[in-house]
C-alpha cells in the first residue's frame, strides 16, 4: 500500500515523464526545422523512452492499489539558440529528473516502503545513464564548436539510434 505522499509523488513523476516526452517532441522539431534528421531521430526516441517510463510508472501505481492523477502538461521551451544551447538544456532537464527520482526513493526510504525503493532503483540507475548521454553529446558539441562537417558526422551518428523497451516493461515487471 502506497502511502499519500508517495502516490502523489509517483503520480507528479509520471507526469513529469509525459512532459520530458513533450519537451524531446520541441527538440526533435528543432532539429527537424533544420534538416538534421540524425539529431531528430535522437530526440523521437528520447520522446519513446520518456513514455515508457511514464507507462512504468503507470502500471506500478495501479499494481500497488493507487489511483492516477493526470496533470495539465505544461508547454515547452521551443526556442534555442544553438545546438549546443539545446542540448545543454537537455541536460538540465535530465539532472532535474534526477533530482526528483531521488527525492521520491528519500520518501520511500522514510515511509519504508521496501517495494517502491526498490522499484526506483531502476530509475536511478537509467538517469545515471541518461546524464552520461547528454554530457558526453554536450561535450563533443562544445569540442565541435561551428565546425559543420563534424555536426554532419554527429548528425549521422545520431541517426542510427533506436527505441528500445525498457527492461520494466520488456520483462512485463511493471
Amino acid at each position: 500500500m502506497l502511502s499519500n505522499r508517495m502516490l502523489e509523488g509517483l503520480n507528479k513523476q509520471l507526469n513529469y515523464e509525459i512532459y520530458s516526452a513533450y519537451l524531446y517532441v520541441a527538440m526533435e522539431n528543432y532539429f527537424q526545422e533544420k534538416n538534421l534528421e540524425g539529431f531528430a531521430n535522437f530526440f523521437k526516441v528520447q520522446t519513446q523512452e520518456e513514455l515508457a517510463h511514464a507507462r512504468i510508472f503507470y502500471e506500478y501505481i495501479y499494481r500497488m492499489g493507487g489511483k492516477v492523477t493526470l496533470y495539465p502538461i505544461e508547454k515547452p521551451e521551443e526556442n534555442f539558440e544553438s545546438i549546443l544551447d539545446l542540448f545543454k538544456k537537455a541536460l538540465s532537464h535530465e539532472k532535474t529528473v534526477t533530482e526528483r527520482i531521488h527525492k521520491l526513493v528519500d520518501i520511500a526510504i522514510e515511509d519504508k516502503d521496501h517495494a517502491t525503493n526498490a522499484f526506483l532503483h531502476w530509475f536511478v540507475n537509467e538517469q545515471v545513464e541518461e546524464e552520461e548521454s547528454f554530457q558526453r553529446l554536450v561535450d563533443k558539441l562544445e569540442l565541435i564548436g561551428d565546425n559543420i562537417q563534424p555536426i554532419f558526422m554527429l548528425d549521422a551518428e545520431l541517426a542510427q539510434r533506436t527505441f528500445v523497451l525498457p527492461a520494466p516493461l520488456a520483462q512485463g515487471q511493471q
